[in-house]
């Protein structure tokens, strides 16, 4: 019979799920369409989990192992292997520092309730926590590692399907959006749009996918044949200074005016 573990666990203290917890109660803000919310928790997150913060680069370690699912166990092994390394090498004092800021500032500037959000995902936040804990004995440390290897090794479909209310809050959002949108924008503009207003400052996923999206626009107006190489070289000129402005309302606005322009280009 396998023993359990009794690990001492405080989810305050966890950067990944307080990046998770704000990240939800942003998608709220959202949907209740209240800004000044929605500004407070874009500015915890700017502050705190940008890309050179540490916060930033602990979460990148959690997400590596949490993010990850259905690779094969040599695989796994190898990424908790880097992950432990990486994460062993930050500074935890800082990580302390911050995470004691962020804290402070959700529970000054949101209410209390913010750390009750469900997060579909939380065992596995917690358990990856403990992983890293110093304080765990030996034996834990290589039973979570088990659980890790657990997660890592899992179906991802399935582990999708535990999810539930963060699909209904997401399919609540698009719905919203599609009925203001729907009649306005093109299929490739909605898209954007719909995963601008679930983005957040410094978002990752967002950054590469706008990046991809210009990239498309730039090949399209490559091919094209319906303007003159003059006409070419000036919008390939233009789209190519999207790629050094920073992620903002005024590039999603540019990027979805050269959707539009392409549309016209491959009709």
């Amino acid at each position: 019979m396998q023993e359990k573990m009794k690990v001492k666990y405080n989810k305050k203290r966890n950067t990944a799920f307080l990046y998770e917890t704000l990240v939800k109660e942003l998608t709220k803000a959202v949907v209740n369409k209240d800004n000044s919310k929605r500004a407070i928790i874009l500015g915890i997150l700017k502050e705190h989990y940008s890309l050179k913060s540490v916060l930033y680069k602990e979460l990148d370690v959690y997400k590596s192992l949490y993010e990850t699912k259905g690779v094969e166990m040599d695989i796994a092994q190898r990424m908790v292997s880097e992950a432990k390394r990486v994460y062993f090498s930050l500074n935890s004092q800082d990580i302390f520092n911050q995470q004691t800021q962020v804290i402070n500032k959700m529970n000054k500037q949101l209410e209390s309730s913010i750390f009750s959000n469900f997060i579909g995902n939380y065992k596995d936040l917690a358990t990856i926590s403990q992983l890293f804990d110093d304080n765990v004995s030996i034996k834990h440390r290589v039973l979570l590692e088990k659980k890790v290897l657990d997660i890592l090794c899992e179906n991802k479909v399935e582990k999708q399907e535990m999810r539930p209310i963060d699909n209904i809050v997401y399919k609540q959002i698009i719905k919203k959006f599609n009925e203001k949108y729907s009649d306005v924008l093109l299929k490739e503009q909605k898209e954007l749009f719909s995963k601008y207003i679930l983005s957040y400052a410094d978002d990752v996923d967002f950054m590469v996918y706008l990046n991809e999206e210009i990239g498309r626009i730039k090949k399209i107006v490559n091919e094209t044949t319906t303007i003159s190489v003059f006409e070419k070289q000036k919008l390939i000129q233009k789209i190519d200074e999207l790629k050094n402005k920073p992620v903002d309302k005024e590039i999603v606005e540019s990027v979805l005016h050269f959707q539009s322009l392409v549309k016209e280009l491959v009709e």
